[in-house]
């Protein structure tokens, strides 16, 4: 098992120096011994503290939020590697796009069961896959008909009585994960994202959902009954109750649920990403609820540029000046890496998994209690596969968020109060 090492920040002038030093690749026993080891500076030294980081914070116990922006789903990536690190238990909830669970449904539709996505050269002739009614993601295809199919699918599902009312997206996605799950049961086809998340009551929330094609299937019945094609149709997305359902969840970390700290994993950047910071202002700033913290590990791999000056790039360091990230660890405990999250996250997880393993097997040698006493990062990684299941307790702990705003009346009502310009 590896040692724990965590990211330092500038050491001050006369502070003793960390001499640098490395491993041969063929002296290293495992992944996260090679990443530990084999990456001593430059891009791959970030990639090292990202490992670090992430090994620190599953010791510690803290519940993980996930952000994920890019096409997963239809790329497989959710299968190869996101599916394994959710059924872990180590994360609370997810932050996704509605295109992520759109295209999730695609692998268990009747007509497409034997596999609707092939590979396509990303510079080849896309004049050509059009004639040709094929749909390209950067190197993956599928056949205009899978969409055709899947919106069919979902206009049918969202047609169903137990749709018929005002809900939170998560509790559309909760609902839309068991019918993914029941046609990848008859279809014989590997589970998809929804229906693990499902499995394992994990919250799936999407910050746009009108930009995506689950949505768009809404909005066309909603056209549908307005233009006097259908008699009725009564779904609606309530985003006031999703947001607090989120702030909810970030209050249960850091007052309900030991270690009282949260980390939070950022895989490219956009909405999703926005959306996993947003709890930390909404409950300090806006609700004015006390002693609300960011989160104690920050962890972020995008594309984006920092120059841009965009919320994709920006680093955890900026995220503190929000009080998004907690400002007393983040020297330690945070780092952004520039890279495409897909070349980096199959070694993360596998290392990540790895560990759990040799713990786990150490635990079976001598017993939990033991291997915590001499390991006590072991604790953290051993923590239940069953995972949290926020969403079955999402009513609960919106009721104790309600009451911390009913403690706060009087501070509540002042922020009511603004002088305004006469128009």
């Amino acid at each position: 098992m590896n040692p724990d090492h965590q990211h330092q920040p500038v050491p001050a002038q006369g502070a003793p120096r960390k001499k640098v030093e490395v491993k041969r690749v063929d002296q290293c026993d495992d992944l996260g011994d090679l990443i530990t080891h084999c990456f001593p500076a430059f891009g791959g030294a970030f990639l090292r503290r990202i490992y670090t980081i992430l090994d620190h914070a599953i010791g510690h116990g803290c519940p993980f939020t996930l952000a994920v922006a890019g096409p997963v789903t239809v790329s497989g990536q959710h299968q190869a590697w996101l599916i394994p690190l959710l059924e872990t238990g180590w994360v609370a909830y997810l932050s996704t796009t509605d295109a992520v669970c759109y295209h999730d449904g695609h692998r268990s539709l009747d007509a497409h069961r034997a596999g609707p996505i092939h590979e396509v050269p990303i510079w080849g002739d896309d004049g050509a896959l059009r004639d040709e009614r094929t749909i390209r993601v950067t190197d993956m295809a599928f056949d205009e008909d899978v969409l055709l199919d899947q919106d069919r699918f979902l206009t049918a599902l969202l047609m169903r009585d137990e749709f018929q009312h005002s809900m939170t997206g998560t509790e559309l996605r909760y609902r839309l994960g068991a019918y993914y799950a029941a046609q990848e049961r008859a279809n014989q086809v590997p589970e998809g994202l929804l229906a693990a998340c499902h499995r394992m009551a994990i919250p799936i929330f999407v910050g746009a959902p009108g930009d995506g094609s689950v949505f768009l299937n809404s909005m066309k019945l909603w056209a549908m009954k307005n233009a006097g094609l259908i008699d009725s149709y009564n779904f609606n997305l309530d985003l006031h109750a999703e947001v607090y359902e989120a702030c909810a969840y970030h209050r249960w970390g850091l007052f309900d649920h030991p270690p009282n700290a949260l980390a939070t994993l950022i895989l490219g950047g956009g909405v999703p990403k926005n959306y996993n910071l947003q709890p930390e202002p909404a409950l300090g700033q806006v609700l004015g609820i006390p002693n609300v913290r960011g989160y104690n590990f920050d962890v972020q791999i995008v594309t984006a540029p920092v120059t841009d000056g965009s919320l994709s790039s920006c680093p955890p360091a900026e995220a503190v000046t929000w009080g998004k990230v907690d400002k007393d660890t983040y020297l330690q405990a945070t780092e952004s890496m520039q890279a495409d999250y897909s070349t980096l996250m199959p070694f993360l997880v596998k290392a990540l998994l790895d560990n759990r393993k040799n713990y786990q097997r150490q635990a079976d040698e001598m017993g939990e209690e033991a291997l915590f006493a001499k390991e006590p990062k072991a604790r953290g990684y051993l923590r239940s596969r069953t995972g949290y299941r926020l969403y079955e307790q999402r009513s609960e702990l919106a009721d104790r968020l309600t009451n911390d705003v009913k403690a706060n009346k009087d501070w509540l009502l002042e922020t009511l109060r603004y002088p305004l310009a006469v128009k």
